[in-house]
Formats: C-alpha cells, sequence, structure tokens
C-alpha cells in the first residue's frame, strides 16, 4: 500500500497512549442491551472511555454516556453509517461527528481490511482540510495477527477478533480495571425481549453465520468466563445507580 502524503501527515510518530495508565477503563460495544439500560452516567465516571465505530452518543446518552477517548472507525462505516459521503448532507454528518470527538484518540484500522483505503483518504482529508481536533491511529495489521494469535493460545478458536475484542485486548495493556457495556451478541436479552443488533440502527445480523468474519457468541463466552473470573466486568442488564 503507498502511503498518501494525508495519511503522512496524520500518522502519529508514538503512540498517543505511550506511557499511560488509567485507573478503570470502560469499552463500550453497540449492542441494543444498552437502550434503557441507564448505564451512561456509570460509563462517564471512568477514567478512560473506548467506543467503537463511531457509534453516535448524543441522542443516546442516557444509556452510553457521552464521554470518548478513544474512538474506532473502520472504513466501511464511511458506508454504512454516512452513506460513503454521496452529497453534502452526509459530509456535514461526519463533520459534526469527527468535530464532536474533541481530542480523543480516533483509531482507524486502515491497512485491516481490504478496500478500505478510498474511504480512509477521504476521513483524513476532512480532518485536515476542516482543522479537527483528534489525535489518529492507524494499528498494523500485525497487531489483528498478534491478538488473534492471544486468543487462540488460550483455545479460543476465533475466527477475526470483532473490534471490541480488539479494544479489549489492547485495554489489557493500559487499564488496571476493565468494565464492558453493550456487549451482547444474542437476538434476545436475559428476560426473552427482542435486542437491537447495534442501538442506534435498525441493521439485522447473524450472530451464528458461517459467512460472518467474526465468532462473536465464542467471543462473548470468553469475557464471561473472565468476568467469573473477575478479570473484568460484563454489565448485560441495567446499570445499579439506572432510575
Amino acid at each position: 500500500m503507498n502511503v498518501s502524503q494525508n495519511l503522512y501527515e496524520l500518522l502519529p510518530r508514538t503512540s498517543p497512549l505511550k506511557g499511560k495508565q488509567f485507573p478503570s477503563c470502560a469499552i463500550v460495544g453497540n449492542s441494543g442491551v444498552l437502550l434503557s439500560s441507564g448505564c451512561g452516567p456509570e460509563i462517564d465516571a471512568h477514567s478512560f472511555v473506548i467506543r467503537c465505530n463511531l457509534a453516535p452518543v448524543q441522542e443516546y446518552s442516557q444509556d452510553v454516556g457521552m464521554k470518548t477517548d478513544l474512538v474506532t472507525m473502520n472504513p466501511s462505516v464511511i458506508q454504512r453509517a454516512f452513506e460513503d459521503l454521496v452529497n453534502e448532507t452526509w459530509r456535514e454528518k461526519l463533520l459534526q461527528r469527527l468535530h464532536s470527538l474533541n481530542g480523543s484518540i480516533l483509531w482507524i484500522p486502515a491497512f485491516m481490511a481490504k478496500g478500505g483505503k478510498e474511504r480512509v483518504e477521504w476521513v483524513n482529508e476532512l480532518i485536515l482540510k476542516h482543522h479537527i481536533n483528534v489525535r489518529t491511529a492507524y494499528p498494523s495489521l500485525r497487531l489483528l495477527h498478534a491478538v488473534r494469535g492471544y486468543w487462540l493460545t488460550n483455545k479460543v478458536h476465533i475466527k477475526r477478533p470483532t473490534t471490541g475484542l480488539l479494544m479489549y485486548t489492547l485495554a489489557t495493556r493500559f487499564c488496571n480495571q476493565i468494565y464492558l457495556y453493550g456487549f451482547w451478541p444474542f437476538p434476545l436479552d436475559q428476560n426473552q425481549n427482542p435486542v437491537k443488533y447495534h442501538y442506534y440502527d435498525s441493521l439485522k445480523y447473524g450472530y451464528t453465520s458461517q459467512a460472518s468474519p467474526h465468532t462473536m457468541p465464542l467471543e462473548f463466552k470468553a469475557l464471561k468466563t473472565l468476568h467469573q473470573q473477575g478479570a473484568l466486568k460484563l454489565t448485560v442488564g441495567e446499570c445499579d445507580g439506572a432510575t
């Protein structure tokens, strides 16, 4: 892959998390299980908050919180959530979302999937042109292999790690305590009520489909085991302080 001038300009010279350590981190997945959870205030109380795929927060803040210290952006999000920036309205929507990040780390897996290069370029161009206050990070493909290798070594036979699992694995390096919210890869909650795949859209997903690049229920099982061992805290219902 040729590194464009824009990408080169935005590449961090050192990791934005180098030498950092946080007492408690929240990793917020995007499952609809967050709706009506009232987890917003609890999530925002953590010292470092990680979110996935530029998920909207403003309209859902009571359940998902607002604080964002790192947010990921798969290139496919530009297609799915911002209609491939077909017109000014969508460009404006993406711009607003980027501006709202206000100094957060924007983690763009530019080298991890085929076909995302053009979309990454569009985003890089917007960031530079509009002087958006974000710290960009572009993880190497080696990271994906290392994370998968780590879980395979621990007998968790995943295909390709989801963003959520990647974030959890990364967070173990700089967080003393890790709390997970919005991780629930099942169509029904614990009370057998239907759960949306994403809290913010109506996308459908086959969790156990062989065609999927991910093995979500298997990942969840591994995280649940870690929860039971006290290595992390998994919240899949209402938060304690919820009214």
